[in-house]
């Protein structure tokens, strides 16, 4: 390999943990022994393959570094888990920002096809969410309540069985990165075709807007967690696509962490998506400004910690 490509895989990853090495004392004995690993990794390529080069004196220096930081001071403090989410988070989401896209890209392009389906064919829904389901929300239109099988069930009971069901999504759609990034792929695939069709189901109806003010309010958060952990079950199985300099095993190894970091980022995010739709969705009565604030505001958080935050520790880390 050229000693340049070498250089620009690398070198975003070699800044990262200069950064994070000015701040040692909030990484776990793990992360360091990671970064540690990872480095003496490079460093020993880069002596077999440049060995009077200016890029192996540059990781010998800060391999060395990072040595006396580990021996001289192995404290954790409280400051490690805040951490956790205000930076190695944010920059794990910056990190794999290509693979969040392509998820993005590939969840609404099947919630479309979901959607042009139900439209030319009115019992496409049927075939993708059974044909009970189908009556069961027929019915409550019927009825004027669009929304309500979210009101089955008491308040408690309904949220332990909706983040039982929303964690499961998440870890099935990140595990089928382990088929490759073709698995999680598919799993979007499935979800959005399901999303499209459920939706054109309203619209059919005629009562999409009404819908859409109770599905969202829970939705707008838990469709969000679905496209990240998808990302992340990508990176994941680009680890086996693409090993670059390290090797397959090894890079899937690395690729596993970044991707499950993702996902334990989205937790929160799952959990609090249960908390709405358990408690909070069934009020279909509630005044729509209330409810389309509440949407809005969810948009606003998952734009800001999974766009604007991430862009901003990237960008703190190269200064």
């Amino acid at each position: 390999m050229r000693e340049a490509v070498f250089i620009k895989q690398n070198i975003r990853k070699w800044r990262e943990y200069e950064y994070l090495m000015t701040m040692v004392d909030s990484q776990s004995p793990d992360e360091l022994a990671d970064m540690y690993n990872d480095l003496t990794a490079d460093l020993a390529f880069a002596q077999t393959h440049y060995p009077n080069s200016r890029i192996t004196q540059y990781l010998n220096n800060i391999t060395l570094q990072l040595h006396t930081s580990i021996y001289g001071n192995k404290r954790e403090k409280w400051s490690r888990i805040s951490r956790f989410w205000t930076h190695e988070v944010p920059l794990a989401v910056w990190d794999a920002r290509k693979e969040l896209l392509l998820s993005l890209v590939v969840f609404i392009s099947f919630i479309a096809i979901g959607v042009v389906s139900s439209l030319n064919d009115y019992d496409f829904p049927r075939l993708i969410l059974g044909d009970g389901y189908v009556d069961m929300t027929i019915d409550n239109i019927r009825h004027g309540d669009p929304a309500a099988v979210y009101q089955g069930g008491g308040n408690t009971e309904s949220f332990l069985m909706i983040a039982f069901n929303n964690i499961r999504v998440s870890l099935m759609a990140f595990a089928m990165g382990i088929l490759t990034s073709l698995g999680s792929v598919y799993y979007l695939m499935m979800n959005g075709v399901m999303v499209g069709a459920f939706t054109t189901m309203f619209y059919n109806e005629g009562v999409l807007g009404e819908a859409m003010l109770a599905i969202m309010l829970h939705g707008t958060l838990e469709l969000s967690t679905i496209v990240i952990e998808g990302g992340a079950g990508i990176v994941m199985g680009n680890g086996w696509l693409f090993p670059g300099t390290y090797s397959r095993m090894q890079s899937f190894r690395r690729a596993a962490k970044r991707g499950l970091k993702i996902v334990i980022g989205t937790l929160p995010v799952v959990i609090a998506a249960a908390i709405v739709e358990g408690y909070f969705t069934r009020y279909t009565q509630a005044p729509n400004a209330l409810r389309g604030g509440f949407i809005i505001l969810s948009a606003a958080f998952i734009i800001y910690y999974y766009v604007i935050l991430p862009y901003r520790r990237a960008h703190e880390t190269q200064q």
